[in-house]
């Protein structure tokens, strides 16, 4: 395989904000722009169908707790449900 570069030109902050998504993700630009070509390849369109969804309050309050949580030390394993629980209660 032939590798090559491909140059695109946007604005600075198109460019930062798509890094920061991309990042949210765990990819870097060159990663998703590789995955982009393959996915337009094989499905033999081009997909812009990329969205990253709105939690509703319920999950952004889940996700807040869940980083409290790991924040906090608390162990993140425990031999039985109720040592959860316990730990949850502290």
């Amino acid at each position: 395989m032939t590798a090559t570069t491909v140059t695109i030109r946007l604005d600075n902050s198109d460019k930062e904000q798509a890094a920061e998504i991309a990042d949210y993700f765990g990819f870097d630009l060159s990663t998703v722009t590789r995955a982009f070509y393959k996915q337009m390849i094989r499905e033999r369109r081009i997909p812009l169908d990329l969205s990253m969804p709105e939690p509703n309050k319920e999950s952004l309050q889940a996700m807040r707790e869940a980083d409290d949580f790991f924040a906090s030390g608390r162990p993140a394993r425990f031999k039985t449900a109720a040592d959860m629980i316990a730990s949850l209660e502290e």
